[in-house]
């Protein structure tokens, strides 16, 4: 029996691997790999894990409302009018439910487990990619999920791609995004993913400010909103 559920387990993680990458003293990062056993990437794998992952959480809800009522209040302020927003990465959807309650605003969620056809205002999306409609047609986009992403470069070029000139991306970032794991691929602490971000940018955005969320989940040690705009 123990032989069986060593191999098991071995079979498992074969084919995991965590990386520190590192494009700048500051910006030293974690990364997950999800590879075939020649090494090329395995996104099967990665859904497949992301799918998993996100049923066996699915009664668990990570966002706040009160953290959503004072993003609100803070977007109107910076934003202006609104017409459209996004939340990625959403799993019970009450990221767009409670945007959508303070803001009186279309925001639609995204998960990429089949999950999300139970949730309303969810549609199941890989959130690396973007829908041709949502190019340069965004007011804002927030995310708790950031984490999540196999390839965080791509992943904030996509996501920013998607905001109009003006608008703001909203990550929620806590102690507990800070390592790689096999569910959460992409880890780093608050000042490495506020230069990361700062890099990627190349100009086309940048990182406006860092808010403190105002509810604060029991076991992190601190909660922050990077706020990112288009330029």
């Amino acid at each position: 029996m123990l032989h069986r559920l060593s191999h098991a387990f071995a079979r498992m993680f074969r084919n995991h691997t965590v990386r520190h990458r590192s494009p700048g003293k500051q910006g030293a990062f974690q990364i997950s790999e999800y590879n075939h056993a020649d090494g090329s990437f395995d996104y099967e794998q990665y859904k497949r894990i992301q799918t998993d992952g996100n049923r066996k959480k699915l009664h668990k809800v990570w966002v706040r409302e009160e953290n959503i009522a004072y993003l609100a209040n803070y977007i109107i302020g910076v934003v202006g009018a609104l017409e459209f927003g996004l939340c990625h990465g959403t799993r019970r959807g009450k990221e767009q439910y409670w945007f959508r309650k303070y803001l009186d605003c279309d925001v639609v969620g995204t998960e990429i487990s089949d999950t999300a056809d139970y949730f309303p205002h969810t549609i199941q999306w890989d959130f690396h990619d973007a829908k041709p409609e949502w190019i340069n047609s965004v007011d804002f986009i927030y995310s708790n999920s950031f984490d999540h992403s196999f390839d965080p470069q791509r992943c904030l070029n996509t996501w920013m791609s998607c905001v109009r000139e003006g608008g703001v991306c909203i990550i929620e970032h806590t102690s507990g995004h800070e390592l790689a794991t096999r569910l959460d691929p992409f880890g780093a602490a608050l000042s490495q993913l506020r230069y990361l971000i700062m890099t990627w940018g190349e100009g086309r955005y940048f990182v406006r400010e860092t808010l403190d969320a105002p509810s604060v989940a029991d076991g992190l040690t601190y909660a922050k909103f990077i706020v990112v705009q288009r330029i």
